[in-house]
């Protein structure tokens, strides 16, 4: 086995970890409003609203006209392609509005998930191929990190073992594609609570997918400075009986990320998987204030419906 490599250069080196620390400033995390047109159709419908362009960028352009003092907890804004591209009412692009603000825009660069042939129900993120091109068009934009959702599952046999690699190897290919264009990955191995496992095979699995997904990083010699990720908490299925305190819910999590999760990575940025917004919020403080594990990473998050669910709802 060869160990030849080369680490990016010092400049892209500095330019990646200074963006990665930012988004993980004390206090701040990230907006996830990279809704598909698909996904941002179902909560509009919720509300009894229609999918259309103009609906979009309606509720959007709430979002990102916000008083600048109420956005401070946010530090960076995740965006889908037709988001980025889009304009306030007045002509102001998105993406200004955003930077004006003070606020770093992501972009989302997977193109979903597909199924894996002879598995249980499990699948694979694609959009690999031309996604060299579409980070550095992305970085000539204003983007300056990016994101890409991986999906597994917790059942009797699952998550399987090739779902595992497979998933492991194609966020290590992204990260190191997004990083050679100037844009910091933030990697997403979303292990779903749709389940009745209990919280002790979650944090089981969680280990064994994180464990991987460093292993094929370090392979891929993505620059983890320059890197945040985007789990899960480690929380039991939504079916399981037995339901977890935040106390519980922190304790496992650190614990889980303390045993995979190198110092060197700058910061986590949890997803809220389908948590409300009060669950979300008490167990990212649980989570931070746990001191039974080291916590050598920044602890925040990268929240969607736990930060926009009550807004859609009372401008609906």
């Amino acid at each position: 086995m060869t160990t030849y490599f080369n680490y990016p250069s010092e400049a892209l080196q500095k330019e990646l970890k200074e963006i990665a620390q930012a988004i993980v400033a004390p206090g701040k995390g990230i907006l996830a409003a990279d809704e598909s047109t698909g996904t941002i159709g179902k909560r509009l419908a919720g509300c009894g609203l229609e999918n259309t362009e103009d609906n979009r960028i309606k509720y959007r352009q709430l979002l990102f006209s916000c008083d600048k003092e109420r956005m401070q907890p946010i530090s960076g804004v995740i965006l889908f392609h037709e988001t980025l591209y889009q304009k306030a009412e007045d002509g102001t692009p998105f993406i200004d509005m955003i930077k004006a603000k003070g606020i770093i825009p992501g972009i989302k660069v997977d193109k979903g998930v597909k199924d894996l042939m002879g598995s249980e129900g499990e699948g694979t993120t694609q959009g690999l191929d031309d996604l060299d091109k579409r980070c550095q068009q992305y970085k000539a934009d204003g983007c300056q990190f990016a994101k890409w959702r991986s999906v597994l599952k917790i059942g009797k046999n699952t998550p399987s073992y090739l779902a595992i690699m497979e998933n492991a190897n194609v966020l290590a290919r992204y990260a190191a594609t997004c990083q050679a264009a100037g844009l910091v990955p933030i990697v997403e191995p979303e292990i779903l609570c749709d389940g009745e496992h209990t919280l002790e095979r979650c944090q089981k699995v969680t280990e064994t997918v994180l464990a991987a997904v460093y292993k094929a990083l370090n392979d891929h010699h993505v620059y983890l400075e320059g890197t945040l990720l985007k789990p899960n908490m480690v929380t039991p299925g939504q079916s399981c009986p037995v339901k977890a305190t935040p106390a519980q819910v922190a304790e496992a999590t650190v614990t889980a990320f303390s045993r995979t999760i190198p110092p060197a990575v700058p910061g986590i940025v949890f997803l809220s998987g389908g948590q409300s917004e009060t669950e979300a919020s008490e167990n990212l403080n649980a989570i931070n204030q746990y001191q039974g594990a080291p916590k050598p990473w920044r602890l925040s998050f990268s929240f969607g419906r736990a930060l926009q669910a009550s807004c859609l709802k009372a401008w609906a």
